[in-house]
């Protein structure tokens, strides 16, 4: 008996549907009810109360949660781009031998093979008081008294994002500048063009679909982290992530609740406009 395309196209979705709706969908559905329900010490009651959507959208400290995340979100997109792209012309156009290649972006892989609390501790000996950095500082001259701001600081998170986020940067942006002809090189080569004009009018808009990739994993990782943040600023700066995990270890789930779906809205917003100015689509087909 042969299966109508229509039926069969509904019958290859149905699997992926059923586990997105309850997945997903469903639960998301009851986080979004229970945001608007009443609740007090450890209980939540069936009625209508709109006090944590007030708080989440009005409330100053609210609002400077989500400013703090947003500034390491920008300064972290800014350093991993950088870092990221430069790495990858490296190694796309300077590296001549695949088997190198492949062998330095393994090489930039390998501390991601250690657990990240792991590597959270790990900069405690390398950035506190005693550790080596401000040991080093201190023998070379150049400071006569250690560093402060070197851990459990702005710093000390922008430096654990970068460092972990740069390979989500470097790996879609070499993806994408790796199917760049070069014939598309030599053509410019042949007309003039200097390397760093070849760069901004080649190179940079043929990458764009890497760098939105690159953009979507950053801006996920860092708008969703609370455990880096906790331990590497030592638990002085807060963000929304950890706004809600504090109001659940306290049981305040709506609130808690109000502040995840906002969260998610802000995501689904970001990635929505990166996807409407630059089409990925193409990149994940080719």
């Amino acid at each position: 008996m042969r299966v109508p395309p229509r039926v069969a196209s509904w019958l290859q979705v149905a699997p992926m549907a059923l586990v997105f709706t309850t997945m997903v969908l469903i639960p998301l559905g009851i986080i979004t009810v229970v945001s608007f329900l009443d609740y007090d010490f450890a209980r939540v009651f069936p009625e209508i109360y709109l006090g944590s959507w007030t708080d989440a959208l009005t409330s100053p400290l609210t609002l400077s949660l989500y400013l703090t995340v947003f500034k390491f979100l920008l300064i972290t997109l800014a350093i991993t781009f950088v870092v990221g792209f430069w790495l990858a012309y490296f190694l796309v156009f300077h590296v001549e031998s695949t088997g190198w290649r492949m062998g330095l972006l393994a090489a930039a892989a390998i501390p991601f093979w250690t657990p990240g609390p792991i590597r959270m501790v790990s900069w405690v000996p390398l950035l506190g008081k005693e550790g080596l950095v401000n040991k080093a500082l201190m023998n070379a001259g150049i400071t006569e008294a250690p560093l402060d701001w070197l851990l459990y600081s702005e710093f000390s998170v922008i430096l654990a994002y970068c460092n972990l986020l740069t390979l989500a940067m470097l790996g879609p942006i070499t993806h994408s500048m790796a199917k760049i002809p070069r014939s598309l090189i030599q053509a410019a080569q042949d007309a003039g063009a200097r390397e760093w004009q070849i760069v901004r009018d080649v190179v940079l808009p043929l990458c764009k679909p890497g760098i939105a990739i690159g953009a979507i994993f950053i801006i996920t990782a860092v708008l969703g982290d609370f455990f880096m943040i906790k331990i590497m600023s030592g638990g002085q700066i807060n963000t929304p992530a950890n706004a809600i995990a504090t109001e659940l270890a306290a049981f305040q789930y709506p609130p808690a609740a109000a502040k995840s779906v906002m969260l998610l809205v802000i995501v689904v917003v970001l990635i929505t406009g990166l996807l409407r100015v630059v089409d990925i689509r193409k990149e994940l087909q080719r």
